[in-house]
């Protein structure tokens, strides 16, 4: 960070400190909006969202060889087989706009391509099914379905913009990887590797596994069984690492957990801090930006209407699943069609924390066209969805 920056944000929090009216109610609720939506965000989602995907980007960034990364999601891979996965991964991992930042950054930093990786990065808590279902059962078929195809098709094309519009850059990136880095030799089998990354995947998909409105179906039976399954695959997991790893490879996976942490995690409690205050936890209406405003701005299928939705939902924190009895709310106090689906399609792969967290990985310019692509497509989608229910 340049001086100059660094006295620009110190004039900056003076300012705010100087003149920010902490005695108007709405000012002091946003204060402690922020600080219980933090708090929300730590009991729910780091112990059994993020630290687990910490350990995956770390072991991406072990055990997965460059070769393998590059071979499926390289520049040269191709492009059907590196954007079907992309663009689907979010059905197996069910992961919320800040789970999937160390399984983004892992792969980017391991070698994938700048397209494969926002695909990835994007589709990862945009498609996730238990979301898709209750959408459709909630919020109607149409939009559950229009989500559903809309989220598929936005991986994909923001993923080939992205690589179209940076393909010199990581043209460039790609040859400086091969230069400077070597696979280790491999001391496990192709089938242990997959064998430990399932157990891997599926603690995360156990451990963070949600529970359901109804207290009846497969939904709900899973969540009554998820400890003991997770416990199983912790001491499954614990065998797997005495046995087929050694210390040193145990040491360095676990250094690289930590490096992934100490990068993402600040910018994580920070960005939810400064959206706690200024939106509140969800059904809240306790933050700076009262929810009637917000409803009367989203009304009707108009530009406006559909861009408002889009950039709300793109700056607003969404835990997974949150986002429907939000948009029931919202779509009852009068939000048009489209501009639900519009929100829909950005909020839930979109946040403030998680934009500071990928501005970190890729750099501003990267992180802006990707922001501004989905808002930009969630737009269109929502007027062109809000056209076609209002035929």
């Amino acid at each position: 960070m340049s001086e100059f920056r660094k006295f620009v944000l110190i004039v900056g929090v003076f300012l705010l400190a100087y003149f920010l009216p902490v005695d108007h109610p709405r000012v002091e609720s946003s204060i402690l909006e922020a600080f219980h939506l933090l708090q929300e965000y730590a009991r729910e989602h780091v112990i059994f969202c993020l630290i687990p995907a910490f350990f995956i980007a770390g072991a991406i960034s072990n055990f997965i060889t460059q070769g393998s990364v590059v071979k499926y999601f390289g520049s040269e891979a191709k492009k059907w087989v590196s954007y079907t996965i992309a663009s689907v991964s979010g059905i197996i991992l069910a992961v919320c706009s800040c789970t999937v930042l160390p399984l983004f950054a892992g792969i980017y930093k391991r070698g994938a391509g700048i397209g494969p990786a926002v695909a990835f990065l994007y589709s990862g808590p945009a498609i996730n099914l238990l979301a898709l279902i209750l959408t459709a059962r909630i919020l109607g078929w149409h939009l559950g379905i229009a989500r559903a195809v809309g989220a598929i098709v936005f991986s994909i094309v923001i993923g080939l913009i992205m690589a179209t519009l940076f393909k010199k850059e990581e043209s460039e990136r790609q040859r400086t990887r091969t230069h400077q880095e070597t696979d280790q030799l491999e001391t496990r089998s192709p089938l242990q590797n997959m064998i430990y990354f399932v157990i891997l995947v599926l603690i995360l998909v156990f451990a963070a596994w949600g529970k359901p409105e109804e207290s009846v179906g497969i939904w709900n039976a899973i969540y009554e069984i998820k400890w003991p399954i997770t416990l199983g695959l912790l001491v499954v997991l614990g065998y797997i690492l005495v046995k087929w790893f050694n210390a040193n490879e145990r040491s360095s996976w676990v250094e690289t957990t930590w490096d992934f942490s100490k990068q993402i995690l600040p910018l994580l409690f920070g960005g939810v801090l400064i959206a706690g205050f200024l939106m509140g936890r969800p059904g809240m209406d306790a933050g700076l930006i009262p929810d009637e405003f917000v409803s009367a701005l989203v009304g009707g299928n108009s530009l406006g209407a559909n861009l408002i939705a889009s950039i709300l939902g793109a700056f607003m924190y969404f835990a997974t699943l949150t986002e429907i009895p939000i948009l029931q709310g919202l779509i009852g106090a009068g939000m048009g069609q489209g501009p639900a689906l519009a929100l829909l399609l950005a909020g839930p792969a979109l946040s403030l924390p998680n934009i500071l967290v990928i501005r970190s990985v890729i750099g501003t310019k990267k992180t802006a066209t990707f922001v501004g692509l989905v808002v930009v497509m969630a737009t269109v989608s929502g007027m062109v969805y809000g056209m076609i229910t209002t035929m």
